[in-house]
Order: structure tokens, then C-alpha cells, then sequence
């Protein structure tokens, strides 16, 4: 299992700053991490760093709360990708989701991957931890509707983060062929090998450093 390259290492704190976010970078090139995940405001900065070097840029849509509307996410997604990011994490609209909103939930979706087309991967963040079992299969089924290409756990800013009961929930939903991302408290090896032994085949963590090493680190 080549861990580091399931790793997408990732800051997203709203104080991070410049110097935080280049440390961040020269970390995914020397442990050589799948990618990246940063804010928005970060994207072409990383790009221009990462220029040559087998390291996605992954930023986050309607982040951390997904209530934005579907037109503000639409143009973030196309802003993101034009300053070069490869990949993007976008939360649903989790309230619509818990009104049994479905059709807007899945809409809000797909002008996402819609806006993404051809030009990068999508994952869907359906927040975990403010779910029931029966919401978090729901919410995967219609990102695997709206031709999104992975479920993911959490932000990471909300009540709680990736569990490996989730994890094996939202595998067994989606099949064998979408990604799963889990992603919130995964501090150490053990934990992010839990997490892939249950069915994720992305890690999203501040702690990646810390996993490769075997230590314990932050855990976005």
C-alpha cells in the first residue's frame, strides 16, 4: 500500500498563512502526496509551486457549509479550475439533504460537475457527522447520480470527522468503481489504514507528515 499517494494534504484553516501554505507544499513534494487541498485563494499559488511535480492541487466548493446557492458554487468550481486546480472538493447542500430536498440536492450537484467537465475530479462532501445512516446513503447515491467522481466524510469544521463505520457504509453504496474520501481526525498509520482496510481510496488529513512518519500529528 503506497499510503502517501492516497494522501491529498491538506490546510484549509482560515488563518493559514502564505508561509503555512507553501511548508504545506514542499511537504506533498517531498513525501510526494497525492495532492494538495487548499482554499480557493491558494490555487494559482500552488499551481505555479507545484509546476512539473506529480502533486494535484485539490481546493474546496461551498466550503465549510454548503448553503451557498448552486450559482455561486457553479462559478467557484470554474474560477478554481482557470487558476488551476485539478481537483475539487464541494460541499452538498446539507439542510436541502435533511428537508428531503432531493432533486435540489442533486442539482446543486451536478452544475458542480457540470462546471468541472472534462477538466477535473469532483468530490462530494456529504458531511457525516450531521447525518443518519439512511441521509448518508442518500446523499451518495445522488452524487453517484449527478456523475460526480467521489463521496468524501467531512470538512473537517463540523461535529466530527471520518469514522470506518461510515467509510464501509458509504463504499457499499456507491460500489466498487467511485472513489470514497475519508477525510476529518485521521491522526496517525493506523487510523488512515483503517480507514482504506474499510473501503476509502483517498485520506484528506493535516496529518500526513505525521502518518508517513509514524507519529501523531493535528488531523485536519
Amino acid at each position: 500500500m503506497e499510503l502517501n499517494r492516497m494522501i491529498d494534504h491538506t490546510i484549509l484553516k482560515a488563518d493559514a498563512t502564505e508561509e503555512d501554505v507553501l511548508r504545506i507544499i514542499e511537504e506533498a513534494k517531498k513525501y510526494h502526496f497525492y495532492s494538495v487541498c487548499i482554499n480557493p485563494t491558494w490555487v494559482s499559488l500552488a499551481k505555479e509551486q507545484l509546476k512539473g511535480e506529480p502533486v494535484a492541487v485539490c481546493t474546496v466548493i461551498g466550503f465549510p457549509l454548503g448553503a451557498n446557492t448552486s450559482a455561486v458554487k457553479a462559478y467557484e468550481t470554474t474560477d478554481a479550475i482557470n487558476n488551476g486546480a485539478d481537483e475539487v472538493d464541494m460541499v452538498i447542500n446539507i439542510g436541502a439533504l435533511k428537508s428531503k430536498q432531493f432533486n435540489k440536492v442533486q442539482q446543486d450537484i451536478e452544475v458542480v460537475v457540470e462546471a468541472a467537465k472534462d477538466r477535473a475530479l469532483v468530490k462530494v462532501i456529504i458531511e457525516t457527522a450531521l447525518l443518519t445512516n439512511e441521509e448518508i446513503v442518500k446523499a451518495c447515491e445522488l452524487a453517484k447520480i449527478a456523475g460526480a467522481d467521489f463521496v468524501k466524510t467531512s470538512t473537517g469544521f463540523s461535529t466530527g470527522g471520518a469514522k470506518v463505520e461510515d467509510i464501509r457504509l458509504m463504499r457499499a453504496t456507491v460500489g466498487p468503481e467511485m472513489g470514497v474520501k475519508a477525510s476529518g481526525g485521521i491522526h496517525n498509520e493506523e487510523e488512515a489504514v483503517a480507514m482504506v482496510e474499510a473501503g476509502a481510496t483517498r485520506i484528506g488529513t493535516s496529518a500526513g507528515v505525521a502518518i508517513i512518519s509514524g507519529s501523531v500529528g493535528e488531523g485536519y
